[in-house]
């Protein structure tokens, strides 16, 4: 059996609006079906039909999202019902690992046509009440939120495991001796890029706006901000000699993301140019405490499995879940040159809607390319509990 290359014909993504902000009024699958929609009439050559499967990343699930937001993106978007959808949750790697299995589904054959993204909006996740061990309880019940992080935990994980992603961020910090001015100017880069970026009309390729809503620009972005104002901020997780702060770490978010795969007959039926081929995946654990290293490895089996180096890499998006985690990660990448990474601003400063963010960073990286020309780009995330992801597109 021959392996079929798998091109991405087009990406695109909603603003990403912030906790409570903008798009706090959509449900998710809204924001689902509204760039699976504008992914098909993007592609008017295209008959919906011929869409073979709908890959959506989600890491909540336990909201709006709860039932199979792949498939209710696919029915609210008026796809023709034939057309299924699977909903993935790699927690923040849920929007690349669709893109991933709906690519291996392609170049197995399986499928020639096919839509990945992701969906998160943190604001609406809802709080959730457990079922008491018996009936009828006396006493007060606990509501948990699931916007992020670890709830309803299994005592059996050891204590090590289950610190909050900040803290997670802070061991990072504390293993490669990041400072806090090191991390507020990695974050003050990330906004001045993605302010430039948009200033620019590098994202009105990519970027579809949710009609009824006043949001035209990534909703976080802080053109104004400054070394000093990043420096007034205290740190969120450690009181006493802590580094992360709100102003360096991403914000909570709301927004989705969608790219068109398909092989050689699909991309004939497209009628279109592809924006870049998919080369190579890898995904990898590590200790959860650690998990803001988590791409360190997987990256490098990536680009190994893609018969490529750090040296090839024309462009680079790394998810900035926190600025410390993604110093950590570039601190072990010497052979890397940091100016191909987030060219046009990170997570700090775009937003992590965390299902949607993995599909963001492929359809980034497939765009970049394409304006390049040619080239060789890479989309990395770390997930909590211990995992790193990674991409490998080619142009």
């Amino acid at each position: 059996m021959s392996i079929r290359d798998v091109y991405i014909v087009d990406a695109v993504r909603t603003p990403i609006g912030k906790f409570g902000g903008a798009l706090s009024s959509v449900r998710p699958d809204d924001l689902a079906a509204h760039v699976v929609r504008a992914l098909v009439d993007r592609t008017p050559d295209l008959d919906p039909a011929r869409v073979d499967d709908v890959y959506f990343g989600d890491a909540n699930g336990a909201g709006e999202d709860n039932r199979d937001v792949a498939r209710m993106a696919v029915l609210l978007a008026g796809l023709p019902t034939s057309v299924p959808g699977v909903t993935v949750n790699r927690l923040c790697g849920s929007g690349l690992e669709a893109v991933i299995q709906a690519a291996r589904v392609i170049a197995l054959g399986d499928a020639s046509v096919a839509i990945a993204g992701g969906v998160e909006s943190m604001s609406r996740a809802p709080w959730v009440l457990q079922k008491p061990e018996r009936a009828y309880p006396a006493g007060h019940q606990q509501l948990h939120s699931t916007t992020l992080g670890w709830r309803m935990t299994n005592p059996r994980m050891p204590a090590e495991w289950t610190v909050s992603l900040g803290e997670g961020a802070e061991l990072v910090a504390d293993k490669h001796a990041i400072s806090r001015e090191r991390q507020d100017a990695f974050a003050l880069a990330s906004h001045r890029k993605a302010a430039e970026a948009w200033a620019k009309g590098l994202y009105d390729g990519e970027v579809v706006p949710y009609e009824g809503v006043e949001l035209a620009r990534d909703e976080c972005i802080r053109d104004s901000t400054s070394p000093e104002a990043l420096a007034k901020l205290k740190p969120a997780f450690r009181t006493d000699g802590g580094t992360v702060t709100p102003g360096n770490a991403s914000p909570l978010n709301d927004g989705a993301a969608a790219l068109l795969l398909v092989d050689e007959e699909g991309l004939r039926e497209t009628g279109r140019e592809p924006l870049a081929r998919i080369r190579a995946s890898a995904a990898t654990g590590i200790e959860p405490q650690l998990f803001g290293l988590g791409p360190v490895e997987a990256v490098r089996r990536a680009l190994d499995k893609a018969g490529r180096d750090f040296s090839d890499l024309t462009t680079f998006e790394l998810n900035e879940a926190f600025a410390a985690q993604a110093l950590g990660c570039l601190a072990e990448w010497p052979e890397l040159d940091p100016a191909v990474v987030n060219p046009r601003g990170g997570a700090i400063a775009i937003g992590h809607p965390l299902g949607a963010s993995g599909a963001r960073l492929a359809g980034a990286v497939a765009h970049q390319l394409a304006a390049a020309g040619s080239g060789t780009g890479l989309a990395a995330l770390c997930i909590g509990v211990g995992q790193g992801l990674a991409l490998v597109l080619e142009r």
